[in-house]
């Protein structure tokens, strides 16, 4: 089969390698399209520990399945399909209460096992959910990055009268603006320096601004809550500053390790703070839910190329890619 191999910084080559050998419990997909996620790009440059070349990265990812396990019956050959890309071992106390992101033999399709920039993946028949008819494969492809939006906005528990400020419009602060929606924010700051990627948080019904200060009608006594989509030291410091006493921080950026912040102001106004990794598979159930049911989209600012070109648009996001929010590989014949 032919795949996009990471070869090394900001080298990646497409190969022809062996089609996964599935175990009983697993069912091959077909990959149809496969999303481009920042994580990613850190990997593409050499600055992701997780993702050591050679590899096969992808890790957002819909299309077909085209062989099914011996103990994996419940799938049948042709079904439209999406998955979660977390492998988790099931059994530990992590897994069995909710929180499967946090299990401690978890690993990513993408980076600890080959992922999707190929003709096939091998995934856990449990990881995988049928696309509902409606949904096209793009949109599938969507169901991972969104289950980190949703698992945002639940660790946060939005309201509708929050008042919210995201610092960061890439797919993750966009997607975080959209879940935020659907819980029924209706007052919503989106923060970035780049002024194309502002104009898609506009249009998706965002104060979309490159200096929070500068924008009007801002809640005098602060956010109710603030995400960081970016994870720098001054979009943390940033969003620790925006929210009122008793609010609410969450950071999911993973851009640098570590970061000062100030803790004593932060105890004396008793700022919640939380950090957000990945989502639950009811996160990423409710993702795949809500993009059924139209509450989601990212399509108008969504590129499609083919998987040869892959080098090329790691190389445009990190130029900038200017009103794009997203790429997706085609790899199928969709």
């Amino acid at each position: 089969m032919k795949a996009l191999v990471y070869e090394g910084p900001r080298i990646l080559e497409m190969r022809e390698v062996a089609v996964p050998a599935i175990k009983p419990d697993e069912v091959l997909i077909r990959v149809e399209v496969a999303g481009i996620c920042g994580s990613e790009l850190g990997g593409f440059l050499g600055h992701n520990s997780l993702r050591k070349p050679p590899l096969i990265m992808g890790h957002e990812f819909s299309g077909q399945i085209a062989e099914v396990g011996a103990a994996a019956g419940q799938f049948t050959i042709g079904e439209r399909v999406t998955a979660n890309p977390l492998a988790t071992c099931g059994s530990c106390r992590y897994c069995r209460n909710g929180a499967s992101q946090l299990c401690e033999r978890r690993s990513l399709l993408g980076a600890h096992r080959p992922g999707a920039f190929a003709d096939y993946v091998a995934v856990p028949a449990r990881n995988v959910y049928r696309l509902p008819d409606q949904v096209s494969y793009a949109e599938g492809a969507f169901t991972e990055p969104f289950a980190c939006a949703v698992h945002i906005c639940r660790l946060l528990a939005m309201k509708p009268t929050d008042r919210i400020i995201i610092y960061g419009a890439g797919p993750i602060g966009l997607f975080a603006l959209q879940a935020a929606q659907v819980y029924g924010v209706r007052q919503a700051v989106v923060a970035d320096l780049n002024e194309a990627r502002l104009e898609i948080a506009r249009e998706l019904g965002a104060i979309a601004v490159t200096d929070p200060q500068l924008a009007a009608d801002l809640p005098e006594d602060g956010f109710d809550a603030a995400i960081d989509a970016v994870g720098a030291e001054v979009t943390r410091q940033k969003c620790v500053q925006a929210v009122r006493r008793g609010g609410k921080v969450l950071f999911t950026g993973l851009h640098e390790a570590e970061s000062k912040l100030p803790i004593n102001d932060m105890i004396r106004s008793e700022v919640a703070t939380y950090g957000a990794f990945a989502y639950s598979d009811d996160d990423f159930e409710t993702a795949l839910a809500w993009i059924a049911q139209g509450r989601v989209n990212l399509l108008p600012w969504t590129k499609t190329e083919p998987l040869a070109d892959g080098q090329a648009c790691f190389e445009r996001l990190i130029a900038g890619p200017g009103k794009i929010a997203k790429y997706l590989l085609q790899i199928g014949a969709v």
